[in-house]
């Protein structure tokens, strides 16, 4: 990619899903940095992503990041109201996929 970087793209994705989003934004040219995060909710490992990007190449890295990234089910225990006991009940949630922030760049350097 010989385009000017004038996009950076902060994108929260599940841990698990990593390693096969990195390779597939990496195949396509995109430069990338990883930081681990965990999420505010639940506090599940997450990993935020650094992407530089040219506006014009955007839908390409988000395209990529919906191809690999999934979404899941998973259950959390929420105390029944009207029980005598609190017993929890699972209640299904769906977490995973990529939130991702889009950010004007003004000035891009390597040195």
């Amino acid at each position: 990619m010989d385009e000017k970087i004038d996009t950076l793209l902060i994108t929260i994705i599940q841990a698990q899903d990593a390693d096969i989003a990195s390779n597939a934004l990496h195949s396509k040219g995109f430069s990338i940095g990883k930081l681990p995060s965990a999420g505010g909710f639940l506090g599940r490992r997450n990993i935020t992503l650094l992407i530089g990007s040219p506006a014009s190449q955007q839908p390409v890295a988000i395209n990529t990041l919906n191809e690999n990234c999934r979404q899941r089910i998973e259950y959390i225990a929420v105390p029944l109201e009207s029980a005598p006991l609190p017993l929890p009940a699972p209640t299904p949630i769906t977490v995973g996929g990529a939130t991702v922030f889009s950010i004007p760049v003004d000035r891009y350097e390597e040195v």
